[in-house]
């Protein structure tokens, strides 16, 4: 099966595209004449697929992990991974209000082996359990700190956490419960 490819986005049309040699199974290839770029009207693998990427987005919320993604949509996991990070960049933290209560906590992952153990500090707003801001690092002050400040410098009322004992230093008492 091929999946369609759309024309060269940089330079907007086919008025600019020409014929550029063949694949080595006899595909014709394009050349965009403004920007250079090489490419095929048709792919066959479906990572090229213009969706794709709403696709591992859905499938990411849904809680499904990398290789299950790869299975799922029969890309590499390395694709998964290199798009992950794409879409990482473009992901924008919401506006934070003022006065508002937080909950905070961390959870624990892995990358590649058990023992090589990542956390993940993060803050949701009580009443619409939006995620606020997060911090990705070892289990240390300085990663709670991060998230902590942002919550103190939007004027918290209050800041629900775990009775994780890092927590009673870096949050004012007033606020902490």
């Amino acid at each position: 099966m091929e999946y369609l490819q759309h024309s060269c986005s940089k330079s907007g049309g086919d008025s600019n595209i020409i014929k550029y040699g063949k694949t080595q199974d006899g595909r014709q290839r394009y050349k965009c004449k403004l920007c250079s770029k090489r490419f095929l009207k048709n792919y066959h693998y479906k990572a090229y697929l213009f969706s794709i990427n709403s696709e591992i987005v859905n499938l990411l919320k849904e809680g499904v992990g990398i290789r299950g993604i790869s299975r799922l949509l029969k890309v590499s996991s390395n694709t998964v991974l290199s798009r992950i990070l794409k879409l990482s960049k473009e992901v924008k933290k919401p506006m934070i209000t003022l006065g508002k209560c937080y909950e905070m906590d961390e959870l624990c992952t892995y990358i590649r082996n058990k023992n090589n153990r990542i956390w993940i500090a993060y803050s949701i707003r009580k009443d619409t359990r939006e995620v606020i801001d997060f911090k990705v690092g070892k289990r240390t002050n300085k990663t709670l700190r991060s998230v902590v400040d942002t919550l103190i410098l939007s004027n918290a009322k209050k800041i629900y956490t775990d009775k994780l004992k890092q927590y009673k230093s870096l949050i004012p008492s007033k606020i902490h419960k």
